[in-house]
């Protein structure tokens, strides 16, 4: 299944849980005061934008927010929240599409880059946020790490949360780096109600190695700091590193429009980042 025909108009109508889960104000206020700190006073571009959960509250910041979603049902449940010159969006893969302009930070957060179903679309990721960078520019992810250890032994499954009212089982497949996550949502009558995600999990040194292929150097030395969005929880499931990251090559792309500039002053190259006010590469998994 296609990750348009996933998050389609049902899915949409009920993404949004106000106050818990993933907009519980544990998770949200320190994300959106983080990406403000990081935005310094410049346009940011979410992939995966969705119904809005991040950018609506960092534009009510007055940070000028912009978007790409491959999901329409989506959107229209953005649109609910902010009208299109408040929040423009390109609708389009975030692998691929192209937002109008440059960037100070692009974000990609609570896992959602997981979503590329193979690792060549995952790297094209990172070079799509490249693309849109201004030099000395920032791009974050945020994602989990995969808790192989939790499965039985001998089983591809296991239960990653039980509540009342909800219950999530991980499908995984080890080989292949996929994992289907079941959520079961009850009340008290027989019915329940299931939606399945499909993800391709990636490792933490894959991350740091899908920016190098994507043009960027590592640089030691850059400090780790706590997971962005994630509200204190022992132990904890993810984990922040700040890496410092320059690009080996200027972008082709961006290096015609940049000629003037380069003639006139020393260009920084693009980076991407989250921890520091130095270039570099956030990874949280």
């Amino acid at each position: 299944m296609r990750q348009e025909e996933i998050w389609d108009a049902d899915i949409a109508q009920h993404y949004d849980t106000p106050g818990s889960e993933m907009f519980a104000p544990a998770v949200l206020i320190p994300t959106v005061d983080r990406l403000v700190e990081l935005a310094a006073r410049g346009r940011v571009l979410e992939f995966a934008i969705g119904t809005g959960r991040v950018a609506v509250p960092l534009a009510e910041h007055g940070v000028p927010v912009s978007g790409i979603e491959l999901s329409r049902p989506m959107l229209e449940q953005l649109r609910l929240k902010v009208d299109e010159p408040t929040v423009p969006v390109v609708v389009g893969d975030m692998a691929t599409a192209r937002a109008p302009g440059d960037f100070t930070l692009v974000y990609l957060v609570y896992n959602t880059i997981s979503n590329l179903p193979t690792q060549a679309e995952q790297v094209a990721c990172f070079r799509n946020a490249a693309r849109h960078l201004v030099p000395g520019g920032r791009f974050v992810i945020e994602l989990w790490v995969p808790e192989l250890r939790v499965l039985p032994p001998g089983q591809p499954a296991t239960v990653v949360a039980g509540e009342p009212g909800y219950l999530r089982v991980d499908v995984y497949d080890v080989v292949h780096q996929h994992v289907v996550s079941h959520h079961f949502r009850f009340g008290d009558g027989r019915d329940a109600r299931l939606f399945r995600s499909p993800h391709r999990y990636i490792w933490p040194a894959e991350l740091d190695l899908m920016a190098q292929l994507a043009g960027f150097h590592l640089k030691p030395g850059t400090p780790t700091g706590p997971a962005l969005s994630s509200p204190p929880s022992p132990p904890p499931t993810s984990r922040c590193t700040a890496s410092s990251l320059t690009p080996a090559v200027p972008d082709a792309e961006r290096t015609a429009s940049r000629q003037s500039r380069a003639s006139r002053a020393v260009r920084r190259r693009p980076t991407v980042s989250l921890m520091t006010g130095e270039p570099s590469y956030l990874e949280l998994g």
